[in-house]
Formats: C-alpha cells, structure tokens, sequence
C-alpha cells in the first residue's frame, strides 16, 4: 500500500466542497482540561445516548432523551449502579422510553464499570484525557471491552461525542483508505486497526491536523 501524502486528500475534498463548507465542517476536539472536568454523570449519558442512538434515527432518540435522564437520575452513576432488576424492568412500562430492555440494562452495567475505571484513575474524564491520541484504537478496544453495548463503531463514536480526539471508520473514510490506496478492503482486526492508526499519526505528524479532522476531511473527499 502506498504511503501516500495528505496534500492530495485535502486537495480533492477542496475542489469538491470549496475551503469554506470544508472549514466548517471540521470538528474541534476539546483539550484534555475540558475532558477532566466533564463530570462523570455527562460521560454516563453521552455513552447511553450512544447506546441507543445505534439503529436507530438520531432525532427519535434525541427527543426522548429529556425523559431518560429523568427516569435514571441525571444519569448519576452511583444512583444508576444501583438500580434493581425490577427498577429497570418498570422502565419497560414507560411509553417516553425507548423500551429495549438490554439497552435499559446496558446503562446499568455501565455506571458500574465507570465507577471503577473513576475510583482508580480520580474521575473518569481523568481516564479519557489520559490516553495517548497516538494510541486511540486501543481505548476503542479498552471501551468495548469494558462496556456493554459498546461495540463495532459505538466506541469511537462515543468518543467523537464527548470531544476526544480520534478518526471514525465510518463507510466514507474507509472508501477514501482505499480510493487513494492507503488501505486495501475494511479494517476488521485490532491488528488493521492498529495499521490504519499508523497512517493516521504520520498524517497528523505531516499535517498539524487532529485526527477528527484528517477523518473529515477523508470522508469528504470521496462524498
């Protein structure tokens, strides 16, 4: 596979889109005080909204998330934690929710694993901030791992949500890996993972540019 530059990613996503939309389309990750001060609970509720958005139309799931984070508390995670079997079955009844009962499980177990991965590193925005962006494809794996629901693109996602900086394989990037011959076919394996973070570094190393943006700025190459 060719190494080949960004300079000619960025140049094709230009003469498609202009440098004004391509601007302003461009994320901006969030520094790593922002991410440390975030408070648990916000983690909490942006991982269950990812949850439930997976499937299913943004807008149905946003319109209802008023009623969850009434019915779990503002997402606390020691209060959700400690929820009861028939807690979270009541939930079921409720017609404001989005009644699917291992996703309603889901945030359960999660509040539970983020208490633990917040009690040893002093907050769970600590834990986020903390990883190497070079190494981003690992907390992927270190996220799906740990939570539920949180598989396939749910991690980075989630991540691109609360503001950490990382690419998404989203069908659009992965057909810009292989229309300019960075990568051949899907990254399916840690392995491709790890391969395509590679790429990535040298193009933010070459670039100055975020990984959310050199993803961007990939997908809008291509459409």
């Amino acid at each position: 596979m060719a190494e080949i530059g960004f300079a000619q990613i960025h140049e094709t996503a230009l003469v498609r889109h202009g440098m004004a939309a391509l601007e302003a389309r461009l994320p901006q990750p969030r520094p790593p005080a922002e991410l440390r001060a975030m408070p648990d609970d916000r983690y909490l509720s942006t991982m269950s909204l990812r949850t439930f958005r997976a499937g299913l139309k943004h807008r149905l799931v946003d319109a209802k998330w008023p009623a969850f984070e009434e019915v779990f508390a503002g997402f606390d995670p020691a209060r959700v934690a400690a929820l009861s079997d028939e807690d979270i079955e009541a939930l079921l009844g409720d017609r404001r929710l989005i009644r699917h009962l291992g996703k309603l499980r889901a945030v359960r177990a999660n509040a539970r694993a983020l208490l633990q991965i917040a009690e040893r590193h002093g907050g769970f925005g600590n834990w986020i901030a903390g990883w190497p962006v070079a190494e981003i494809v690992d907390l992927w794996a270190e996220i799906s791992r740990r939570f539920s629901q949180m598989g396939g693109r749910s991690a980075p996602y989630f991540l691109r949500m609360v503001g950490k900086d990382t690419f998404v394989l989203t069908s659009s990037v992965v057909k810009a890996l292989n229309s300019f011959g960075a990568w051949e076919g899907e990254p399916r394996s840690r392995a491709d993972h790890r391969a395509v973070q590679r790429i990535f570094n040298r193009w933010a190393a070459e670039t100055g540019r975020p990984l959310c943006q050199l993803s961007q700025i990939l997908a809008m190459a291509v459409d």
